[in-house]
């Protein structure tokens, strides 16, 4: 539950940054990312564990692209912080069960229930009914999505530690981060050096900032029944959503309450199914269990 409030709560923190290029934002958080997992690694010794995943050539290809799309979420997230575009941002969240799904059928050729199919198909109509509101495809809220999705698939195909994992894909990630902050420097528009001191403070901790919540979700999947998980993962849009209407009083027009509405119902649908479907594995189980 820390974790996803904690990332329910991020819009906040980025909202301090609005000085600052979206672009500089996302390299500043990969460099401190890294540099703040370096020292967690060395102080809990899992170096080796780090290493012996980096000297696996499928877990640096399937990480190297996982960064790749990372880069992308966190990039079109601090985007829609900056320029007032936080409702769209949690719609990405809330659909992104939804895509992930989509995506085990297109993908791991998965078969769905019938509610999941209910789920999906009230979706779409969802993603219909905003996209006429916005005069546009929400795409923000589309990538957010669709990014999140593929790289939760890239790290479920790799199977280690989330530490481990998030270290080699900031290390990736790394050299073209310091570029961007060296460009940035060179041209006198760095936040990091030629901005406020409490910018810079903001923009160093933005390693602590993205490491907490990963490490409270890692503590939490181990303690916490799947089901439960599933269910709290919502706790992080709703707060995006209330920190967009209430606080940076964006604009819900009739259409997008329509929308939002639709996407909640498919959203009870699918959680619904999921309960139902667990509840009947667990009674088969039970069935087939010698006395």
């Amino acid at each position: 539950m820390v974790a996803y409030g904690l990332w329910g709560l991020f819009p906040l923190y980025f909202h301090l940054l609005e000085a600052v290029s979206p672009v500089e934002v996302v390299a500043n958080r990969v460099v401190w990312s890294l540099v703040f997992l370096a020292i967690l690694t060395t102080f809990t010794r899992s170096w080796v564990r780090t290493w012996r995943a980096t000297r696996v050539g499928r877990n640096v290809r399937l990480l190297s692209v996982a960064a790749a799309f990372l880069a992308l979420n966190w990039g079109v997230y601090v985007y829609s912080v900056l320029t007032d575009q936080v409702v769209e941002a949690s719609l990405g969240y809330f659909i992104n069960p939804l895509v992930s799904v989509a995506m085990g059928v297109f993908v791991l050729r998965e078969r769905l229930r019938r509610g999941q199919w209910v789920a999906v198909g009230i979706a779409i109509v969802a993603v219909a009914v905003l996209t006429l509101s916005y005069g546009r495809l929400p795409w923000i809220s589309l990538v957010l999505a669709g990014s999140f999705a593929t790289y939760g698939l890239l790290k479920k195909q790799v199977g280690i530690g989330s530490v481990e994992s998030l270290t080699i894909e900031t290390a990736t990630l790394a050299p073209i981060a310091v570029v961007v902050m060296i460009w940035f420097a060179a041209r006198g528009e760095s936040g990091l050096t030629s901005g406020d001191p409490w910018t810079a403070v903001l923009l160093v901790l933005l390693g602590l900032v993205t490491a907490l919540p990963l490490l409270a979700f890692g503590g939490a999947a181990t303690r916490i029944p799947l089901s439960t998980l599933g269910l709290l993962q919502y706790i992080t849009p709703v707060l995006q959503f209330l920190i967009g209407v209430v606080i940076f009083g964006e604009l819900m027009t009739t259409g997008r309450w329509i929308g939002f509405l639709l996407v909640w119902i498919s959203l009870a649908v699918m959680s619904v199914d999921g309960l139902r479907a667990s509840r009947s594995r667990l009674t088969r189980l039970e069935v087939i269990e010698p006395d």
